[in-house]
């Protein structure tokens, strides 16, 4: 006879910070990247990734047994994610704080959701801000644009 358990299983919510069908260069449990790796890859500088481990901004990196950093798909999500709060203007020192939360797990959820939200409303302003700008600029374009076919007409 087969007991089979009725009780559905909760899963915690996945904080990966990944947009869903990443591609990575390796499956899951055949993702150990060097920094090399990871500095093609990402296309930030092997300094780079050592600061952001050194200032707590990366997670614990794995090492190999002669002390090599040894990168995972996670840790390459982790990094497409802090790229993405860098083009926002987000100070490196939030994305530490930031960081530190994720570390403390589920119960700074909603701390991550307002430093989050709080982004996005900055990005919202610099998003139109940038929009006029670009009329302006359209504005000037097509006036040079004008006044230079009325020059050749003269």
């Amino acid at each position: 006879m087969t007991v089979i358990d009725s009780n559905p299983v909760k899963s915690p919510p996945v904080d990966v910070c990944v947009v869903a069908g990443t591609d990575h260069p390796r499956p899951d449990g055949q993702d150990r990247y060097t920094i090399r790796e990871v500095a093609e890859y990402t296309g930030l500088r092997a300094h780079t990734l050592r600061w952001y481990e050194e200032i707590g901004l990366m997670p614990h990196v794995e090492r190999s047994h002669n002390g090599q950093r040894l990168f995972s798909n996670r840790d390459l999500d982790w990094l497409t994610f802090v790229r993405r709060l860098r083009l926002t203007g987000m100070p490196v020192a939030d994305m530490v704080t930031f960081a530190e939360l994720v570390r403390q797990g589920e119960a700074t959820f909603d701390e991550r959701r307002e430093i989050l939200e709080q982004t996005r409303r900055e990005v919202v302003t610099r998003i139109a801000e940038l929009q006029d700008t670009l009329t302006v600029l359209d504005a000037k374009i097509d006036f040079y644009a004008g006044a230079r076919r009325a020059s050749e007409r003269d």
